[in-house]
C-alpha cells in the first residue's frame, strides 16, 4: 500500500505540535527533503547520517524519520557528505523528516515518555521548562538507585554511568534524554532526587555531588532511540507501511 508522503506529513506536524514548539535553531523540525510522492517502507534512525541514508536507500525506504536532522551543525556548502547524501535520497526518490524536541516532548511517542515508562516510573508529570515548553518527566520509583540502574541497563542495552551524588533511595526521579546533563543544578533546584539523561559534561558529575543529586547517565544516542521507534511502529500501523529501525550508534 502506498500512502502519499503530504499525508503522512500533514500528520506528522499535527501530531508533533512542529509549529507550535520551539526548538534549536539548526533543528529545522519537520519535512526536510521532499520525495517522490509515495510511501510503502518508513526507516527511522536517530540521526540523519550518511551511513544511515545508505541503508535507508539501500533498504527501499521512500521516508527516512530521523530525531537528528541533517542540519544540525549549521548551514554549509552542499559539498562532500552533505551532498552525497541529499543526491543519494534524491535520486532515491527518498524523504527525509526530523523531530527533535516535539519528538523528546511527545506525550506518547516522545522519548521521555518511553523510557520513563520502561524504566518504571510512576504517576509521571511534565517538569523543567525551557523556552514555555516542559521538556522532562519526572515521577516516582519505588526501590533503590541501584536498581534503578540495574533496570536502565536492561532498558538501554548497555552500561550506565552513575553519579552517586543523592541518597540510596530512587525517590523522585526526572527524565530528560539526549544532552540535558548541564542542567543538574535546575534539576536538583527542582526537586529530583535521581535525574536520568544521556550524557554531560565534564562538570556535572561534581556539581551533582555537591548538590546531592543522583544522575544515570545513559548515552545520548541510547536514550534516545526509543521516539523514533515508537513513532515508525505507529506510523505503519496508522498508514499499513512496512517500517524499520536503523541503528547506527555513536556509543555517546
Amino acid at each position: 500500500m502506498s500512502v502519499p508522503l503530504s499525508d503522512i506529513v500533514r500528520y506528522l506536524d499535527r501530531e508533533l505540535r512542529i509549529s507550535e514548539l520551539p526548538d534549536y535553531p539548526g533543528a529545522i523540525n519537520g519535512l526536510q527533503l521532499d520525495g517522490g510522492g509515495g510511501v510503502q517502507r518508513i526507516a527511522v534512525a536517530v540521526d540523519a547520517s550518511l551511513p544511515v541514508v545508505r541503508r535507508a536507500v539501500g533498504e527501499g525506504a521512500q521516508l527516512l524519520l530521523v530525531h537528528h536532522g541533517m542540519f544540525w551543525n549549521g548551514t554549509k556548502p552542499v559539498t562532500g557528505p552533505l551532498y552525497e547524501k541529499l543526491k543519494l535520497a534524491m535520486d532515491a526518490g527518498m524523504g527525509i523528516y526530523s523531530a527533535h524536541l516535539p519528538l523528546d516532548v511527545h506525550p506518547r511517542f516522545g522519548n521521555n515518555a518511553c523510557l520513563a515508562e520502561a524504566l518504571g516510573l510512576e504517576e509521571t508529570e511534565p517538569f523543567f521548562e525551557w523556552k514555555g515548553m516542559l521538556l522532562g518527566l519526572k515521577g516516582r520509583v519505588a526501590g533503590t538507585c541501584d536498581s534503578l540502574v540495574n533496570r536502565a541497563r536492561e532498558v538501554l542495552n548497555g552500561e550506565v554511568h552513575l553519579c552517586p551524588g543523592g541518597g540510596e533511595r530512587a525517590g523522585l526521579v526526572g527524565v530528560i534524554t539526549g544532552g540535558a546533563g548541564s542542567e543538574v543544578e535546575a534539576i536538583a533546584a527542582a526537586g529530583i532526587d535521581t535525574f536520568v539523561t544521556g550524557e554531560g559534561p565534564h562538570w556535572s558529575y561534581t556539581a551533582a555531588e555537591e548538590l546531592g543529586l543522583n544522575v544515570l547517565y545513559g548515552g545520548h544516542y541510547a536514550t534516545e532511540t526509543f521516539g523514533v521507534k515508537a513513532l515508525g511502529d505507529h506510523l505503519a500501523s496508522r498508514c499499513g507501511c512496512e517500517w524499520s529501525f536503523i541503528d547506527h550508534p555513536s556509543g555517546l
